[in-house]
């Protein structure tokens, strides 16, 4: 530690100034560099969070949640700016070929783990999300928070609906629309730079994939009041979220200053009331608990792989940021409390079938 104010800082609060300080290079790995040191606080997370400072930021954390996250409607264009509109350049680093940024699926069943590269557990992704979606030709399908287009994409193309998707970012945006044009899907598919807040329905099926953790957690009644409000009776919706296996609690400082401001993760119980609330069925839930680390492994190897373009890029100081991210994410879902949660929601008790024989993927989900 190249400054003795370190000593202070990390006794005070080392979630923060343990990033802070790896960014600034006044931390320095000599042996095992930065992933080695972060699985060792990783084993020791728990020890090491009951002490009563630990203890005392997380209580202040927590009463103040609401505030850090009020995503009004410019914050959100902010807070969405200041991480997906970084460069489209920089995440075809470390995505996969279709950019998909969000928890990919792992069917281990079907084949080992080693033996599944990250594009086919992101197309698995994308078969099992379509397969509870139960998609008819024609249909209409609205897609919060679309990203690059990938998921739009991919159901016009292979279930032969008509998406319309929304993003807050300029370049995702404007890639989305261009892999639309591209593809010949001009007339399937709509990308809309809009609030979700702002869509109009009828649809009948809602998909939204890795968008609910930047809602607040003020606004969680508001989202699936408007999934409710967009859905035609008999329709359905599916929603891919990052969880907590614990109740509620709050982002970390280093993840909402540098990383995803106006970001959270939900808990089980904030989200199950907020739909409650909004009159909606929970017709389905599958918990995905290995299958984010996995994913993030995967997306820190590529990144490191690439790192001197990173840096070229950006800079140096970016690409410690950005690795420090990446496996302070992964060991969250190694180690921690975090996973990945899909819910299917309906407004009719009769929507979709009573049994889970339908949504079932069977071996050909990576063929």
């Amino acid at each position: 530690m190249t400054d003795p104010r370190l000593y202070r800082k990390l006794f005070l609060n080392p979630e923060l100034h343990a990033g802070e300080a790896y960014m600034d290079g006044t931390l320095i790995i000599e042996d095992g560099g930065i992933r080695g040191l972060l699985e060792v606080f990783a084993h020791n997370r728990d020890g090491l969070r009951k002490g009563p400072i630990r203890k005392g930021i997380k209580t202040i954390q927590k009463t103040f949640r609401k505030t850090m996250q009020r995503n009004k409607r410019n914050a959100s264009i902010k807070n969405v700016e200041a991480h997906y509109d970084l460069s489209n350049d920089l995440y075809r680093l470390f995505l996969d070929s279709d950019l998909q940024y969000s928890c990919a699926y792992w069917p281990t069943d079907i084949k080992p783990l080693e033996e599944i590269t990250l594009e086919e557990a992101q197309l698995a992704k994308k078969r099992h999300i379509a397969a509870k979606l139960r998609l008819e030709p024609g249909q209409r399908v609205l897609d919060i928070g679309c990203g690059w287009g990938g998921m739009a994409i991919h159901l016009a193309k292979n279930h032969g609906v008509n998406v319309v998707g929304v993003t807050l970012s300029q370049d995702q945006f404007a890639l989305a629309r261009q892999r639309v044009a591209a593809a010949g899907l001009q007339d399937k598919v709509e990308i809309r730079l809009q609030d979700y807040r702002d869509c109009k329905g009828p649809y009948d099926r809602v998909v939204s994939v890795g968008m609910f953790e930047h809602v607040g957690v003020g606004n969680f009644e508001e989202y699936f009041t408007k999934i409710r409000d967009v859905l035609t009776e008999d329709g359905c919706a599916l929603v891919h979220s990052i969880g907590r296996k614990g109740g509620p609690g709050a982002t970390g400082k280093w993840i909402r200053k540098y990383i995803f401001p106006g970001g959270y993760s939900p808990a089980l119980s904030e989200t199950f009331a907020a739909i409650e609330k909004a009159g909606l069925w929970v017709t389905d839930m599958e918990i995905l608990r290995l299958h984010y680390a996995w994913t993030l492994a995967e997306w820190e190897r590529r990144f490191q792989a690439n790192r001197d373009a990173v840096v070229t890029m950006k800079d140096e100081r970016f690409a410690r940021m950005w690795e420090f991210y990446l496996v302070i994410s992964e060991f969250s879902f190694l180690y921690g409390k975090h996973m990945n949660f899909q819910i299917q929601l309906a407004k009719s008790v009769g929507a979709v079938p009573v049994t889970r024989n339908s949504m079932m993927d069977g071996p050909d989900l990576l063929a």
